[in-house]
């Protein structure tokens, strides 16, 4: 029988393993009721995938609108159907020639000008986003391409990090829905040679980074107490602001019920913890408007 567990677990996911696999294999070590991600890695990236275990799910769509760092492994000089190494070759062209590593660092510096801030993507045939009900990559794989349209995204930060001639490794912290596939590909046809992905690995998601994760082997393995593998809910939310109500007021909220609050300069959305007797007790999220907390989002409080 599935145990009622709340909180969030950052895994490291290994290279291989779809996103909705690892969900799956965490919430069987857990034995939870319910599990989900917040926001897709390939299978063939490695990296940073939290996952929201109970009523940490209720927040996973905050997640899933934060910024996201990745390292990108990039190999000049040939293009595939899909952008990355998973996919077969449709083109291999000619590498530009530089007459030392200096010029070449300059020219490959001088290209990522053009993919800082605010920047428009053509999303790949090979997403799952969806097309009259069906995922683009099953139109791709029966050979169909259809027109998409192009999508503002922004990359907040770009640099190579290493180059070993004709591969390339970038760190890119960049918004929502940016493919890094895609931003290979388009970095590779401005070089005029094009490029596909070779290996991709998340840092960050918002403010939780890989640091903090823990492979799929020592969760399985339980090679720590279970608790020291789980973070609580509100860790998703550690960027909002924090605001402590008493007792009364959070039975209120919990109830589904306004409470006036006078607070002199408050964000529009900000976190709530139950006061009193246990003043880190988490309970939702909340807005506050002109004197009023309404409650958004709250925790069950049932076990």
């Amino acid at each position: 029988m599935s145990t009622r567990i709340d909180g969030v677990v950052l895994l490291d996911k290994p290279a291989g393993m779809s996103s909705q696999g690892a969900v799956t294999a965490v919430k069987r070590v857990f034995n939870a009721e319910k599990a989900g991600h917040t926001g897709t890695l390939d299978p063939m990236a490695t990296g940073l995938l939290p996952i929201c275990l109970g009523e940490a799910t209720k927040y996973s769509q905050d997640l899933l609108e934060a910024d996201k760092t990745y390292i990108a492994q990039v190999k000049f000089g040939s293009r595939t159907d899909t952008g990355d190494a998973e996919g077969l070759t449709i083109e291999e062209l000619p590498l530009p020639a530089f007459e030392n590593g200096a010029a070449l660092q300059k020219a490959l510096d001088a290209l990522l000008r053009k993919f800082s801030g605010p920047i428009t993507q053509v999303p790949p045939m090979y997403s799952a986003l969806k097309r009259d009900g069906k995922p683009l990559y099953e139109y791709a794989r029966a050979g169909v391409e259809l027109e998409r349209t192009p999508r503002e995204i922004t990359i907040h930060k770009i640099r190579w990090t290493s180059i070993n001639w004709p591969e390339a490794t970038l760190e890119v912290t960049c918004s929502k829905g940016t493919y890094i596939r895609v931003l290979a590909e388009d970095i590779g046809n401005a070089l005029g040679c094009g490029a596909h992905l070779v290996g991709l690995r998340r840092t960050e998601v918002g403010h939780l980074s890989l640091e903090q994760s823990f492979t799929i082997e020592s969760i399985q393995n339980a090679l720590h107490d279970s608790s020291s593998y789980i973070l609580p809910v509100d860790a998703l939310l550690q960027t909002l602001p924090h605001l402590t109500v008493d007792e009364q007021q959070a039975k209120r909220l919990e109830m589904g019920q306004r409470v006036p609050l006078n607070l002199p300069s408050i964000e529009a959305l900000v976190r709530i913890y139950r006061a009193t007797a246990a003043p880190h007790n988490f309970i939702g999220t909340a807005d506050w408007r002109s004197g009023v907390l309404h409650p958004k989002r709250l925790i069950s409080q049932a076990h």
